[in-house]
């Protein structure tokens, strides 16, 4: 009879779940569909395959988040955010394996990619308590009056994550929206969703309030039209949407007059600026007389 030191031990396989109101569901559907790594087809997981139920889902519970999210103080979010960090970095193997699968690239090249999306998340966690002193201000006017802009969250922001980028481009999506105090419903990346899903463990174990940020994996047609139709979303990222589809939800986006940003051709090594922050926020503008 052999040592038990020399028996084989079998690897205990990741369920890969939602990320929904601060919970972790299965698809109501029960649905999976498989997920390959990009360079030999192997299999990797089964990742939950959402259904509209679940982005409705998704949508109330972010509905449910935005007054507390957005009437927290900007100092605030941004300890928050800059949590998330801490977190993202404390499990950086982890996810330079999920990276280096999800996009072909070499260890080396995808913990580059994992710091990359940590230094993103800081970087947007920074602007959290200075975007309303660049977007805002006291206006001239010609009278006894103040008059003062203030920049407001959007509300409910529907993202569709890049297809290309599983990581770094998930993080440059989403951190100006929560950063400027809307909450996301994110589609991930409907070929390598799995950096997408851990990253929702990484949130759950921050201080993020429960419905800020929820994650769905699927397929990005299927769960981007009723996100686009949608009374009770505000905005709508179309980052991760092909031209024919980004052309047809915009259509739909325009029945309930939301905000929408339309896919470019970006470069997610690049200096992502201010425009992803300053494209979910309204601009509140308020008259008060100028006392005697």
């Amino acid at each position: 009879m052999s040592d038990k030191s020399e028996q084989q031990r079998l690897s205990v396989f990741k369920t890969y779940k939602l990320y929904v109101g601060g919970k972790f569901p299965r698809s109501e559907s029960g649905r999976v569909y498989e997920v390959t790594d990009s360079k030999g087809g192997t299999w990797l997981a089964n990742a939950p395959l959402s259904s509209r139920k679940d982005a409705r889902d998704a949508v109330v519970a972010a509905r449910k988040a935005v007054p507390g999210w957005s009437g927290a103080t900007a100092y605030n979010r941004g300890q928050v955010l800059y949590r998330v960090a801490e977190m993202l970095e404390g499990r950086r193997e982890q996810f330079a394996r999920e990276v280096a699968d999800a996009e072909g690239l070499s260890k080396s090249k995808a913990a580059a990619a994992v710091d990359a999306a940590v230094d993103r998340w800081v970087w947007y966690a920074g602007w959290t308590d200075k975007i309303a002193q660049v977007v805002g201000g006291a206006n001239p006017v010609a009278g006894p009056f103040f008059n003062l802009s203030t920049p407001e969250p959007t509300g409910v922001v529907a993202v569709l994550a890049p297809q290309d980028s599983s990581l770094l481009g998930l993080v440059s999506v989403l951190a100006p929206v929560i950063a400027t105090g809307n909450a996301a419903v994110v589609v991930a990346a409907e070929r390598a969703p799995l950096p997408a899903l851990s990253f929702g463990e990484v949130l759950a174990s921050s201080d993020v309030p429960a419905g800020v940020v929820n994650i769905l994996s699927g397929r990005t047609a299927e769960l981007s039209a009723p996100l686009a139709a949608h009374q009770d979303v505000n905005g709508l990222d179309l980052t991760g949407a092909p031209a024919d589809l980004a052309a047809d939800l915009e259509a739909a986006a325009a029945d309930t007059l939301k905000r929408v940003r339309r896919p470019s051709a970006e470069v997610w090594t690049n200096d992502p600026g201010t425009s992803r922050l300053t494209s979910w926020l309204e601009t509140k503008t308020v008259w008060h007389p100028i006392g005697v």
